[in-house]
């Protein structure tokens, strides 16, 4: 048995302490089953990473507006899902003595233009991404009404997380989704006040947190996951951060998440468009550093660690816990393999695609074939090719997507799609 730091309990202000600091960190699965639900295979998937080791396991992103969504296979939880199947995946997850925290999310305008639904934003701006903007949608800048909803929706979604089991729930402000819009100043151009200074670009995000917290326990554990930097010229930077984290830390957080970028500059897959963060392993290592100098709050950092020694290197620099995610979609064995004292690590080569939102995207599929291997009741595969994955997945996508439409059909939604835009 190691005596390695990593194995020392961790207590949250709310919420069940966790044996240990490994967690696995949020990846979004691409797994609904029927209803937008957890099923079968993610219950077998979440039984798998409880039995691995980590101390903590955040779920992928689940979806608090049901026309919202960051792809056809997502799991939405709201005010009218069943809450069985929740429960279900709660116990799965906690099975081999892990703790769950459900990760909550809207995508604002980060939608596929193929997508029924809305694509919303702080403003009208669409997504950058080169040769591949007309994928994404075009964005309608949200009103006042649509983001007091917005805000009602996270906190109906956290009650229900609470209900069905869960132990927490993460607030999902980073990697260009929507909070994480209202907190760029790219992207957040209002003049009211949920835009301009940063106190008022963070408002939303606020607002969030202090609704949740009044509508769950003490016992109950909330995360913001949170951008070191976007990555961006101009764009919400380490600073930026900095004064969030104060701002957050009278309103009942427990943990900060730290990590980077956005669809158009994909850093929390080692790729950011202005090339800051090139570090093969822990990506955000140095501004978290920075970050925990200062922070009232408890900080966790993801985005790149494959290696013991580089875990320990993340809690040596201030940071309270070691998130990891592709690594335990190769091997969800990771941290029990650490706890015997092995040097276990996992290696995948980057994808050889140079546009960078196409091989981010390749990459992304690449590591969601591995957790349908593992959902399958199979072991991972090392050597799937990235091109091929993506190939794979876009044909499961369509698939999903002729279902989420026949979903929000039978839910009584009125359809709106959004054109491809050039």
């Amino acid at each position: 048995m190691t005596t390695s730091p990593l194995f020392t309990p961790f207590a949250p202000a709310h919420g069940p302490a966790l044996a240990n600091r490994i967690v696995k960190a949020a990846m979004e699965e691409n797994m609904a089953g029927p209803g937008q639900l957890p099923d079968e295979r993610i219950r077998r998937l979440y039984r798998r990473w409880s039995e691995g080791g980590a101390g903590l396991i955040i779920t992928g992103n689940v979806m608090v507006h049901a026309e919202a969504m960051t792809g056809p296979a997502g799991i939405v939880l709201d005010d009218q899902s069943p809450l069985e199947p929740f429960r279900a995946w709660a116990d799965a997850a906690k099975s081999g003595g892990a703790r769950v925290w459900m990760q909550i999310n809207h995508p604002g305008r980060q939608v596929m233009a193929n997508m029924p639904g809305v694509a919303w934003g702080p403003s009208a701006v669409k997504v950058n991404l080169g040769k591949q903007s007309k994928r994404l949608a075009q964005p309608t800048e949200m009103t006042a009404v649509q983001i007091g909803q917005t805000v009602a929706r996270f906190a109906e979604t956290a009650r229900r997380a609470e209900e069905a089991g869960f132990d927490g729930v993460e607030i999902h402000a980073a990697h260009g989704y929507l909070l994480s819009q209202f907190l760029s100043p790219l992207v957040n151009r209002r003049t009211d006040e949920w835009g301009g200074s940063l106190e008022n670009r963070a408002r939303l995000l606020l607002d969030i947190v202090r609704a949740v917290r009044d509508v769950v326990s003490p016992a109950f554990a909330v995360a913001v996951k949170l951008n070191s930097a976007d990555f961006q010229r101009g764009g919400f930077d380490a600073a930026d951060a900095s004064r969030v984290i104060e701002m957050l830390a009278p309103l009942g957080v427990d943990v900060v998440e730290l990590s980077g970028g956005s669809y158009e500059s994909p850093a929390m897959s080692g790729r950011s468009a202005d090339e800051r963060t090139v570090a093969r392993e822990a990506y955000f290592l140095t501004l978290a550093e920075e970050l925990a100098r200062t922070s009232p709050l408890p900080l966790m950092l993801t985005g790149g660690i494959v290696r013991r020694p580089v875990a320990e290197q993340v809690l040596a620099g201030g940071i309270d816990l070691a998130g990891m995610g592709t690594a335990l979609a190769v091997d969800p064995d990771l941290p029990k393999k650490w706890l015997h004292g092995e040097d276990a690590a996992v290696e995948l080569a980057p994808a050889a695609i140079k546009d960078k939102a196409l091989a981010s995207a390749a990459g992304m599929a690449r590591v969601r074939r591995q957790l349908r291997r593992v959902g399958a009741g199979r072991t991972p595969r090392l050597r799937t090719n990235p091109r091929l994955a993506l190939a794979k997945e876009t044909v499961l996508q369509q698939r999903a997507l002729r279902r989420y439409r026949g979903w929000l059909d039978g839910r009584g939604v009125s359809r709106t799609f959004s054109a491809p835009q050039s």
